[in-house]
């Protein structure tokens, strides 16, 4: 199977050239699932409904949220309505939506997506990832009921991704790391064959503070005073993320972290997994 994880999408330039490409996409790479994380999609806070309708109907299989998941109201309501939306599994149980969702491919195989909040240097209170993650795998594994599972860690501490990743090798095919907006180079293979990456980076303009005009963030560093909101930059996106090749037994054959058009993206022949 080949799954392409695009990591979190910020405001519209974002939103606008996952739309534009997305389905080139599914074509050059002869994708069977397209995950995209769609925390910042909406002015840089969240993602509204509509905007998730958008992303899903041209070319994207599932959006994952993040902790920033519900800032855009309207997505309390929206999200129970959706099948194709995963908010965070160790979110409070009180939360609309479900942490995790089983879909089937276009060639008939399950593919189970799901998404933990890490704990460390956030600045609110989730439960243990680890035991939730613990729970739902004693439901779901691999080779018996599930075929795939994909794992979305959205942390801000890079030792609690990397943790999580050798927790689940071998119990999952793939962890991805999101959040931090800064794509990583340690796309690899674990031991026990489950894929891994620290960060999958984002999709938006790299010209910025993390997706964010320059001026603000750099404010506040400097003098510690807020002069005002941050606004996503809207210069030409990046799209950047990870892209897998991985087996029946749901292990991973491969993986690689790629970046597409914009300030630091790569050419289409970058792309192609097949030798």
């Amino acid at each position: 199977m080949n799954l392409l994880f695009l990591g979190d999408v910020v405001g519209r330039t974002g939103r606008e050239s996952v739309c534009e490409h997305s389905l080139y996409l599914r074509e050059k790479l002869e994708l069977d699932f397209l995950i995209v994380n769609g925390e910042n999609a909406s002015n840089g806070a969240g993602i509204t409904g509509n905007h998730a309708d958008i992303l899903l109907n041209n070319g994207v299989d599932c959006l994952t949220l993040g902790d920033h998941a519900f800032d855009q109201k309207d997505m309390i309501s929206h999200i129970e309505s959706s099948n194709k939306i995963v908010r965070p599994l160790n979110f409070s149980r009180k939360s609309p939506g479900v942490g995790y969702r089983v879909f089937k491919t276009r060639k008939g195989k399950s593919i189970l997506v799901t998404q933990v909040l890490g704990r460390v240097f956030m600045n609110r209170s989730f439960d243990d990832p680890f035991s939730a993650m613990d729970n739902l795998l004693m439901k779901y594994r691999i080779g018996q009921n599930i075929d795939f599972i994909i794992v979305d860690i959205h942390a801000e501490a890079t030792s609690e991704k990397m943790a999580m990743g050798h927790y689940l090798d071998g119990r999952v095919s793939l962890v991805v790391g999101t959040h931090t907006h800064v794509p990583t180079s340690d796309a690899q293979i674990l031991s026990k064959g489950s894929g891994y990456i620290t960060d999958a980076g984002m999709c938006g303009d790299y010209d910025s503070v993390i997706g964010m005009e320059k001026q603000e963030p750099i404010n506040r560093f400097t003098t510690g005073i807020s002069k005002g909101r941050f606004v996503p930059s809207t210069g030409k996106a990046t799209l950047a993320g990870v892209l897998t090749k991985i087996n029946k037994d749901g292990t991973l054959e491969e993986i690689k972290s790629i970046k597409f058009g914009g300030k630091i993206g790569e050419g289409f022949s970058d792309l192609d997994i097949h030798k």
